[in-house]
């Protein structure tokens, strides 16, 4: 019983120097994928996001919802269509849709972080202009209500921070005519972390993170490297979002960006507080 005791106290000691490091620091975390859909590590996320805000860092939750979405439109018939890794969001009866399953993801995971005692706050993109956005340009397959972030205003993020709430975000932009549109919510992570001038933006998929041609997982990459793997076909599907979006939040001073495996427990603990980390991180050339 000592022995564990003592392997207890030298893991606290372990994460001592990184509670010091990231105190008073902005963590935006984006949280997707089957862990969303997973009630044990949906619940150990929320643990994970109040001991962050215990130990003094300040972090900003943005979540996603496809495996749901892509349910709900499942259930009413409506086949799912994506183009590089993102969701198709064709008329407005889907827009609706997609607004309407993130809103409940959004209000069961501001409760979880309440009940197990942390202080949540629910917001979409559309809460005090967080998110404006337009129709998405320049995609070689017209992807109807899918929105291309323009501008984040950050001042109802900072206000809640400032005063000890996490607020947890859903990935839906508005527009300047008042329409909804549907946002990456990786590409939506990215952005809010860039606005905020994050210390770290941390993506949670369901993979251990960026692998190379031979599929071995790359544990650090430049953002220049990154970019090369988009480029020659290394990184393709779902990743290019993800990897895209890290490498946007780095040229607007984010300091560190991770991508990691959420279905690993405790995986944004680990990810922080240990010195070998899971997934991959990318950092600045």
């Amino acid at each position: 019983m000592v022995q564990v005791a003592i392997e207890k106290a030298n893991i606290l000691m372990e994460a001592l120097p990184y509670i010091r490091k990231f105190s008073e620091k902005t963590f935006v975390i984006k949280f997707g994928g089957n862990a969303m859909v997973s009630p044990a590590l949906s619940r150990n996320f929320a643990l994970d996001v109040i001991l962050l805000s215990y130990v003094g860092i300040r972090p900003v939750v943005v979540h996603g919802g496809g495996p749901q979405i892509g349910l709900m439109l499942k259930r009413l018939g409506i086949e799912s269509h994506f183009f590089e890794g993102e969701r198709i969001t064709p008329d407005r009866d889907t827009m609706d849709i997609v607004e309407m399953v993130l809103g409940k993801i959004n209000k069961d995971l501001v409760s979880s972080i309440n009940t197990n005692g942390g202080k949540a706050v629910g917001l979409s993109g559309k809460d005090g202009n967080l998110i404006i956005a337009r129709k998405q340009q320049g995609k070689t397959v017209d992807m109807g209500f899918v929105g291309e972030i323009t501008t984040v205003n950050p001042k109802i993020i900072t206000t809640l921070d400032g005063n000890q709430f996490i607020p947890v975000i859903a990935p839906i932009g508005i527009g300047s005519d008042g329409q909804a549109y549907n946002i990456n919510a990786d590409t939506a992570a990215g952005a809010i972390a860039g606005a905020l001038k994050a210390e770290k933006l941390i993506l949670l998929t369901d993979v251990e993170g960026v692998k190379d041609r031979r599929g071995n997982l790359l544990s650090s990459l430049t953002d220049q490297e990154a970019q090369r793997m988009i480029d020659c076909g290394d990184i393709s599907g779902g990743m290019i979002p993800k990897v895209t979006c890290c490498i946007r939040a780095l040229e607007q001073n984010v300091v560190k960006t991770h991508i990691i495996d959420g279905r690993v427990e405790h995986a944004v603990l680990l990810e922080i507080f240990t010195d070998v980390g899971i997934g991959t991180q990318i950092v600045r050339q």
